[in-house]
């Protein structure tokens, strides 16, 4: 399979989420991706369980089709290294807190100035400037600034966090889509660029509907569980044994729904004519729909608005929805060599061109593995 991004180097100055999974993305579409690490550990990930023989499966998850070198960007001919890499390469990320890259000479500035076609993309909590610059984030503490974890949870709930890294990965999807973007502008205009990326603007962006329903009304929005503010039903509900999720997001779905639980009345109930008044009466309707999917189990009801065409799901975990037989259909669970010569499994990328998946082309890499391939005498020195 030809690969859209072939022929494009980055240069990933990254740790844990974010940044790396940025990198990832890239490098799944086919880009050579070189991952630099500190020589005295490398990525903090590395050091997260689950370790399988002293290697980690989380590291493993986000640093595919990458090398590492191995480079402490504290010693300047180190640091000289870096730039040497950075000079012949299309694409720099780096994660670190906003002027960090310039204070070790491998910022934007400096960099143009070796190579003026480079994109370089800046992930940060809150951006490369502004009163909150400088100030550290994670993605728990972006989910909270975000407004993420005031519409999270059961209505009068401690605030809890979605259990994905949210914000990591929106902003790492941002960095991706922004820098194949800019690659695109340079093919046209011969100029790099340096891209902004911030944690909390790209959590922002992806809560739209929440932004809008404030804009809209001055409310803020609140804390619903599964369900939804302007959709109903729309949510989990609790069947005889468990609860599984329905989703009937119009009227010809609702009325669907209506003949499965044998109630009709229903569609012509005055609370519930339309998605506006059954979203305003929710509370009522789910009231009286779980009284009738107590008579069953989930799996019962699931087969049943399946067959009558309404979206519906269990509520699975990891475990069973990694083996569901469309995740297997798509190859999307993959082997995956560690650096220690052990097998585990993945989750490959989804995406398909022309109905092919991108391959993983690369082991994740040990620390330092590729020095011998990427890094030049220095001063009479190589790594």
């Amino acid at each position: 399979m030809e690969m859209p991004l072939e022929g494009i180097r980055v240069i990933e100055f990254c740790n844990v989420a974010a940044g790396p999974y940025c990198g990832m993305l890239l490098g799944d579409m086919g880009a050579d991706v070189i991952k630099v690490e500190n020589p005295k550990g490398g990525d903090t990930l590395r050091t997260w369980p689950p370790m399988t023989d002293g290697y980690s499966e989380n590291f493993a998850s986000l640093n595919r089709n990458k090398r590492s070198v191995s480079l402490d960007l504290k010693d300047p001919l180190d640091a000289e290294q870096a730039r040497l890499l950075a000079r012949d390469a299309q694409v720099v990320i780096e994660n670190n807190r906003p002027g960090a890259m310039d204070r070790l000479g491998l910022g934007y500035a400096g960099l143009s100035r070796l190579n003026p076609q480079l994109v370089y993309c800046s992930i940060s909590a809150y951006g490369q400037d502004g009163p909150r610059s400088q100030e550290g984030g994670f993605d728990l503490t972006v989910q909270a600034m975000s407004g993420i974890m005031s519409v999270t949870g059961e209505p009068g709930s401690a605030p809890v966090k979605c259990g994905v890294p949210l914000a990591d990965f929106s902003a790492g999807l941002y960095a991706a889509f922004s820098i194949v973007a800019a690659l695109r502008g340079v093919a046209q205009t011969g100029r790099g660029t340096h891209i902004d990326v911030p944690m909390l603007g790209a959590t922002l962006a992806i809560a739209a509907l929440q932004t809008s329903e404030y804009f809209g009304t001055g409310h803020d929005p609140v804390k619903l569980g599964s369900a939804h503010p302007r959709n109903a039903p729309y949510q989990a509900f609790k069947a005889r044994d468990a609860h599984f999720g329905m989703a009937a997001g119009n009227d010809a779905l609702w009325r669907s729904v209506c003949r499965v639980v044998n109630r009709d009345d229903l569609a012509s109930d005055a609370r519930f004519l339309t998605t506006t008044l059954r979203a305003r009466h929710q509370a009522q309707l789910a009231e009286i729909l779980e009284a009738a999917f107590a008579a069953h189990d989930a799996a019962h009801w699931i087969h049943c608005f399946r067959t009558a065409g309404v979206p519906c799901a269990p509520i699975n975990r990891y475990s069973q929805v990694l083996q569901d037989e469309q995740v297997e259909h798509m190859g999307w669970v993959r082997p995956i060599e560690l650096p220690n010569g052990k097998l585990t499994r993945t989750f490959a990328s989804p995406v398909r061109f022309s109905g092919k998946s991108a391959e993983i082309r690369r082991r994740p890499p040990s620390l330092g593995e590729h020095n011998h391939e990427l890094l030049w005498r220095v001063d009479g020195r190589l790594e």
